[in-house]
């Protein structure tokens, strides 16, 4: 008589922890203080220094959010490490001490240099808080409701995500670029007193009679990713990458990082020969060593995803500013909530505008409005973008032909100021435009609303395979800008982008998660943000690159979304090869 096999009995998910939900309280204020300033960081950056803002190139804009950025998320891997170490509440604390005065030196400075160097500030302070907050949820979860955990952390993230470019946007029209830097150090200065009053120390090897040294530290970091001589190599061509288009030209780069790496392989074959025969202990003088290999490749090929997920708070900002009409979504809130709403929703300064009008009254003073060439209307009309009104070229020539203008003394006109007041308001009522932080918002808030939901929904699949979907889902929503020009059609762009993105991103992090040895999850986490990392220097150079050259330049920004769109969908097809290829071949461990 046979016996059948006993039912599997499926452990029911374990209860959160109050540190799991400190943690997330911690992250939705330091994504208040990320996303309050970089929504809306492409327009400040770009934006007219007439009103407020920096007036750099997006060139000099694809440099800012490509390097720094990309250090922000290249030092987690180090400061993981240490905080596992020293322990996260100590790590904790040192980021937030670093983040409130860096969040308000950002609006203090105006020069390439100087911004880039208060950015820089901000980036290590976000550096060590990154590691820590990711490893204090995957060391509070475990198989029973990681999926969910890591869901509802990432829907903390765009809670804060979804509210900090809100406030920005209306601190920013109403009270000026200053108190937007303001707001972000007040949000850093709230989680000191969630951390010391509510967080408790998860068990870290901090709590534990096994502490590492620092050297021991840095060589878990050789032991996942390779040995010191090959991080230089990788470091050199980074460096090359950050620096080209501006300090060198891009075919300088490509030659100086053909003979880089050819020196590296030339020099490698003595290094074999030797580290053969004898025992080598300078790290300069051993061979090349990739540790890891699968794991790096992952990483690698998942900043595929990011380049085109970062496109979304690099690019679209300064595409809708520039290329989109958001008319259609101030009539439907008009139509729907009244004028009164349509104005807070889509304001306008007209104390900026009209100051702006008087300076392009007064410096064609003399001269019949009608008479500029269109040369000169096209480039006021593109300043007016920055002043969220969007006036047709006609109308701009016969506002300025019927502006009263007197000359005040030698060369100097002046325009009626009050005339000037009125055209302001004529045109910000007429014309005014939906701030593009606010459009792009609808990522955060989609994912505030759904991602519960969609981690529930995905929880019992395969990592990869979900990522793989996500991945193309996200390939369409961002792919649809090249053919979009209304405020509306943007909005659902961004929507089916936000799926996507709610599909592959949890998924991705709880991979990393649980391959990750125990002692060792906040390293791990800290790698996993390596291609967040060259995400954001692949992202923030293209988007530059691209935006001044196709978009900016030949008008032809449908190609710079569909080059977007493609590289995201060679990364899903990319992802599909490293599972059929080589994780079939063996475990990614």
């Amino acid at each position: 008589m046979s016996t059948s096999p006993a039912p599997t009995t499926k452990r029911p998910r374990s209860k959160l922890p109050q540190s799991f939900w400190i943690a997330n309280t911690m992250e939705i204020f330091e994504r208040l203080a990320w996303y309050g300033f970089f929504a809306v960081s492409t327009l400040y950056i770009t934006g007219s220094r007439a009103e407020g803002a920096l007036g750099f190139t997006s060139e000099q804009r694809g440099m800012l959010q490509g390097v720094v950025p990309f250090i922000l998320y290249l030092l987690p891997v180090v400061f993981g490490a240490l905080g596992d170490r020293f322990g996260y509440k100590k790590t904790f604390l040192v980021a937030y001490t670093l983040l409130v005065p860096g969040y308000y030196l950002l609006g203090q400075f105006s020069a390439f240099g100087t911004f880039f160097m208060a950015f820089l500030f901000v980036a290590i302070g976000a550096a060590i808080f990154k590691p820590v907050v990711v490893g204090t949820v995957a060391r509070t979860t475990d198989e029973t409701n990681s999926s969910m955990g890591f869901g509802i952390f990432y829907m903390m993230v765009n809670i804060g995500g979804f509210v900090g470019p809100i406030v920005a946007g209306i601190v920013r029209v109403r009270y000026g670029w200053d108190w937007v830097f303001i707001a972000s150090a007040f949000w850093i200065a709230c989680n000191f007193f969630w951390l010391l009053v509510f967080y408790k120390e998860p068990t870290t090897e901090a709590a534990s009679g096994e502490k590492r040294s620092i050297k021991q530290v840095l060589a878990g970091i050789v032991e996942v990713l390779g040995n010191g001589r090959f991080f230089l190599l990788i470091f050199v061509l980074l460096s090359l990458l950050a620096v080209s288009g501006r300090y060198i030209s891009w075919n300088q780069m490509l030659i100086i990082a053909a003979v880089w790496v050819g020196v590296n392989l030339l020099l490698d074959i003595p290094l074999r020969a030797r580290a053969r025969a004898t025992s080598v202990t300078s790290w300069l003088m051993q061979p090349l060593k990739l540790g890891n290999w699968k794991f790096a490749l992952y990483l690698l090929i998942l900043s595929g995803f990011w380049t085109s997920f970062n496109q979304i708070f690099l690019t679209m900002p300064e595409y809708i500013r520039d290329f989109v009409d958001t008319s259609d979504m101030v009539e439907t809130a008009r139509d729907w909530v009244g004028d009164d709403f349509a104005r807070e929703f889509a304001a306008v300064n007209e104390g900026l505008l009209a100051a702006e009008i008087h300076t392009a009254a007064a410096e064609h003073g003399g001269t019949n409005g009608a008479q500029l060439s269109n040369e000169d209307i096209t480039k006021f009309r593109r300043t007016l973008f920055d002043f969220k009104v969007r006036v047709p070229e006609a109308d701009i020539k016969s506002s300025l032909a019927s502006l009263p203008i007197a000359q005040v003394g030698g060369a100097a006109w002046s325009a009626d100021s009050s005339a000037v007041k009125t055209l302001a308001h004529t045109w910000a009522e007429k014309y005014r435009q939906v701030n593009p932080e606010y459009i792009i918002n609808i990522d955060a808030g989609a994912i505030v609303v759904f991602q519960v939901l969609v981690s529930f929904l995905i929880g019992f699949f395969p990592p990869l395979s979900v990522m793989v979907i996500g991945i193309v889902v996200s390939a369409v929503g961002i792919g649809m800008s090249a053919w979009l020009s209304t405020g509306w059609l943007v909005t659902l762009a961004i929507t089916i982008f936000a799926f996507g993105e709610m599909i592959a991103s949890p998924k991705s992090q709880e991979y990393v998660g649980r391959i990750a040895p125990q002692q060792k999850v906040a390293m791990y986490m800290g790698f996993y943000f390596w291609t967040i990392a060259l995400g954001n220097i692949f992202g923030g150079r293209l988007s530059g690159e691209l935006y001044g050259t196709l978009a900016r330049d030949q008008q032809r920004p449908d190609l710079m979304w569909m080059i977007f769109g493609g590289l995201a969908l060679a990364t899903a097809i990319i992802l599909v090869l490293y599972d059929k290829l080589i994780l079939k071949k063996g475990n990614p461990e």
